[in-house]
């Protein structure tokens, strides 16, 4: 709003830094001080819970400083409302006759002096205020943009298996043949890796011997009636942890998802959109199984084909 002085040359002056209201405060420097040292407490509050997040400090030492630091700043803005800014009731005499051009504008210029005086005059405390303000705007997103982990990068696209990796169970012992019985089934994972959502499998015995062919180009990926699927369902990430033997049917139990193991893990039922990916492993010269390389695609969810990513 431009200033009346400005829109009406002749009006008189109505200097702003004249006090034109009254206020609560009995001794108004003390206040201004004491309202600029808790806008500056609070500041360090927030600064300090920032500081303490990010170090993963207890959870009482967060609350705390996030606690101390929403306090002052509140003290500081209940201080200046209420002991700094213009006292009520504001009221002025409306006499029945009508009103004359500069009296208009002389309310005009009353009007507009009271917000700019209470700004001016105290305009330490306003920076105070914002400082203090700002920062709790940026250390409230830490919980947010923290908690959600590091971004998965290119961790989703590769597993740790590796050629040569052991198939281990989640305790680390090196799985041989007669560990697994025909029917039965283990979840290995490399040795690197143990207990990993990402990197778990399946290892199956489907039959008592000879190589099991799931697909052309896979001869020599099962050996020995044993053969080994990702675990992770490629619906939702669930682990598939059930085998129907006289089936040879894995069974996901989340949304019932079903693949042939003899067939590629091919999904016969449910809603699971693609086959299991397809571990190729071997039987080394000491009796233990090993992966004759890593999974030759993503595992789980087909994630890489949303979004036009490819």
């Amino acid at each position: 709003m431009p200033d009346a002085t400005e829109e009406y040359p002749n009006l008189e002056s109505v200097p702003l830094d004249a006090p034109q209201f009254e206020v609560a405060a009995k001794n108004v420097k003390r206040t201004e001080y004491v309202t600029f040292a808790a806008f500056v407490l609070g500041f360090i509050g927030f600064a300090a819970f920032g500081a303490a997040y990010t170090q993963n400090a207890p959870t009482y030492l967060l609350g705390l400083t996030i606690g101390l630091g929403l306090f002052f700043f509140g003290f500081g803005l209940v201080s200046w409302g209420k002991y700094l800014m213009p006292q009520g009731p504001f009221s002025e005499p409306r006499p029945l006759m009508e009103t004359t051009r500069q009296e208009k504008e002389l309310l005009k210029a009353d009007f507009t002096s009271r917000g700019k005086v209470a700004i001016k005059r105290r305009s330490f405390l306003v920076k105070a205020m914002a400082a203090a303000g700002g920062v709790f705007g940026i250390v409230a997103a830490f919980p947010l943009i923290r908690s959600l982990g590091p971004l998965p990068k290119n961790s989703l696209m590769t597993t740790k298996w590796r050629k040569g990796s052991y198939l281990t169970t989640i305790y680390g012992d090196r799985v041989k043949p007669s560990d697994v019985a025909v029917g039965g089934i283990v979840t290995v994972f490399p040795e690197d890796d143990l207990g990993s959502a990402i990197s778990q499998t399946i290892l199956l015995r489907v039959k008592e011997s000879g190589p099991i062919v799931t697909m052309p180009g896979r001869e020599d990926w099962a050996p020995d009636g044993f053969v080994a699927y990702s675990k992770v369902c490629t619906h939702a990430g669930c682990p598939v942890g059930l085998y129907e033997h006289l089936e040879q049917l894995l069974v996901c139990p989340c949304h019932q998802s079903m693949f042939n193991v003899k067939d590629g893990a091919m999904p016969v039922f449910g809603p699971a959109p693609r086959p299991l990916p397809q571990l190729p492993i071997y039987i080394d010269s000491d009796g233990y199984f090993r992966a004759r390389a890593g999974y030759d695609e993503p595992i789980g969810p087909g994630f890489w084909t949303r979004g036009g990513t490819a």
